[in-house]
């Protein structure tokens, strides 16, 4: 049994609308002159990133990268460096701005920078040996919470699969968080990503207790605590009641800024406490087919929860009733079973797919996907109920 738990953090958050007018002041505070942007096509074409620049004075030397992709490869972090260093000799900080894997690649930037090396040294968990170079996140999706995370995830194409490096040192030193940046997403985008959010969010609330967490050393993710419990059940209260709102009306300012602050708020929640099997199930689906990460892991939470809820159905019993005080009265494992139901009714009613068939898993696949997801032990380890093979096959089953 372990004996104690500890919360870690970006240093510094700025969250609000027009917050980006805040970005010349962070830069001069981090005495930064030459600065690296990190983003992809569709934020510089969306102006999201002419919008950006307007808020850095001329004085500052900028150069853009953005080349980012989903789910970056290993080499796309030193083609960036390679590439920056042409034009600056001569990086003082790095701007990653745009979904997760526009920050993801941000922070191996980052670490590269300051470490130097290949990003396959660093690999696995508690390997960055320090600071990284500093480093401004900022999103423009609400949903992987990565501006506050010690997390990346890149892809390893010589293996085709996905790997990634975990350490607090990761973490970005300001996170600067302006709704108005999200306010074209596209409404498919603002259901995978929310949906995503609402799954790190939910995890992070029914984790198992780091008191129990049955491993040795320093986890990046421990288990549950009070503080990642008070930031999820903020967060799943947002997300539920805004993200329809900002899918179907993408310019409601209210939507966009709480499913912004919900995001922020999971993420510090799940970058302690860890996700659980959604996450680890939807990580050999996503080898599979070719759906976005989000939309896997909210086909995936029903199933987990009804999996899991023998365990944590006073849990989920709490939060409905919170979101639906009529149902106070109602008994814990009715409650509890609203709350799924709850769930269920927002995949619909945001357009995403509820069944493995809609997205290409067939029967056959089933046996793999819950053999290949009991290997991700840093997840599984969370989940409040022991998994197995067979009782994987059999949730998979139901929502085939």
């Amino acid at each position: 049994m372990r004996q104690s738990w500890k919360v870690n953090s970006t240093e510094s958050i700025i969250f609000g609308h027009g917050a980006i007018q805040e970005l010349a002041r962070v830069c001069g505070s981090l005495h930064a002159q030459n600065v690296l942007i990190i983003t992809d096509r569709g934020i510089r074409d969306a102006g999201i990133l002419d919008t950006v620049l307007k808020n850095i004075p001329d004085s500052f030397h900028i150069e853009v990268y953005d080349e980012a992709v989903p789910e970056p490869p290993v080499d796309s972090a030193v083609k960036c460096l390679e590439k920056a260093k042409e034009r600056m000799s001569v990086v003082d900080v790095i701007i990653g701005m745009g979904g997760g894997s526009s920050i993801d690649l941000a922070k191996v930037a980052a670490l590269l920078l300051e470490h130097g090396g290949e990003p396959h040294h660093y690999f696995g968990e508690n390997k960055v040996p320090g600071p990284i170079a500093p480093l401004i996140a900022i999103p423009t999706t609400a949903g992987t919470g990565s501006e506050v995370t010690s997390v990346t995830v890149l892809t390893d194409e010589k293996n085709n699969i996905k790997t990634g490096i975990s350490d607090n040192y990761l973490r970005p030193k300001v996170a600067l968080l302006d709704p108005e940046l999200t306010l074209k997403l596209p409404s498919y985008v603002t259901a995978c990503s929310g949906i995503d959010a609402l799954c790190h969010a939910v995890e992070a609330y029914t984790a198992k207790d780091a008191h129990y967490i049955d491993a040795e050393g320093d986890l990046l993710f421990q288990g549950g605590n009070p503080i990642s419990e008070a930031h999820a059940l903020q967060a799943i209260q947002y997300i539920l009641k805004y993200l329809p709102h900002a899918v179907h009306q993408g310019t409601n300012r209210d939507a966009r800024y709480y499913m912004l602050l919900g995001s922020l708020m999971a993420g510090q929640a799940f970058s302690n406490a860890g996700t659980a099997a959604a996450h680890a199930l939807a990580y050999p689906i996503g080898g599979l087919v070719k759906s976005p990460h989000g939309e896997l892991t909210g086909l995936l939470l029903p199933a987990v929860l009804k999996h899991n809820k023998a365990v944590i159905a006073s849990k989920l019993a709490y939060v409905e009733r919170i979101i639906e005080p009529l149902h106070a009265a109602l008994a814990v494992d009715e409650a509890a079973s609203c709350f799924i139901e709850r769930i269920e009714k927002l995949l619909q009613d945001i357009f995403l797919p509820t069944r493995l068939s809609e997205i290409g898993i067939e029967e056959k696949d089933l046996k793999y996907i819950g053999r290949e997801a009991l290997k991700i032990e840093r997840l599984i380890r969370n989940n409040p109920r022991v998994p197995t093979e067979k009782s994987f096959e059999e949730l998979l089953k139901d929502i085939l």
